[in-house]
């Protein structure tokens, strides 16, 4: 999760989670770049005494200051497209959990159409919370998914719009009523991951987080089954 004075993104425990921030620190390389460059030029351009308003064209100039930023514009352009297609890949999964927002708390599924193993998932009060729990953040019954394996989450709402968001593996998917949106997460290792709806759903818009955990897939089956 993220703490005070933290510029960067959060620990990243998924695969997506990872190429998201590298595409973050791309995309901050050739900015900072661009922006010493013109910056430099400036500051050259107001201490220069020279002039130049004699000049009425500069073809191979002109030329230079066209194709340079289109190709800086392709650096972006391509990992960019490249991320959005994976942000949209499901690939095989081996776990389906349906995710439900409901006014104003999370409902998880396991398993087929039937629901395997269901359950509601509440923001935990300050009062009830133990000690080391995060204020806002804690859930009563945290969403359980193996790392190591691909997952498929299956999203949609039972009243309004919510949004299901979680920083740390870098998803964020609508949900939307009479509508089901699926994502593929893949975890890299274990951990307890806090997330909360972002999408303005009403009063208690603010209090109802996102809370999973990820676990080996030994651990996860025996938790399904017991």
């Amino acid at each position: 999760m993220s703490f005070w004075g933290q510029l960067g993104f959060q620990d990243s425990f998924s695969g997506l989670g990872f190429e998201l921030a590298f595409f973050h620190d791309h995309a901050m390389f050739v900015l900072v770049l661009v922006s010493s460059f013109v910056g430099y030029m400036m500051v050259c351009l107001l201490k220069s005494s020279l002039s130049s308003r004699f000049v009425v064209e500069a073809q191979g100039l002109e030329a230079a200051w066209t194709v340079v930023p289109g190709l800086l514009l392709l650096v972006l352009a391509i990992p960019s497209v490249r991320l959005l297609y994976l942000l949209d890949e499901v690939g095989g999964p081996v776990v389906s959990v349906k995710a439900v927002g409901h006014q104003w708390y999370w409902s998880y599924e396991f398993g087929d159409g039937a629901g395997l193993v269901g359950f509601d998932s509440y923001m935990v009060s300050g009062g009830d919370m133990s000690s080391g729990g995060y204020r806002l953040l804690e859930v009563d019954n945290r969403c359980v998914l193996p790392y190591g394996v691909d997952s498929r989450i299956l999203v949609s709402s039972a009243d309004v719009i919510h949004a299901w968001a979680l920083p740390s593996i870098g998803v964020k998917v609508d949900a939307v009523p009479g509508r089901i949106n699926q994502l593929g997460v893949h975890l890299m290792g274990s951990g307890v991951m806090y997330g909360q709806c972002s999408e303005i759903c009403g009063v208690n818009h603010s209090f109802m987080p996102i809370g999973l955990e990820s676990v080996s897939p030994s651990v996860f089956y025996r938790w399904l089954v017991f």
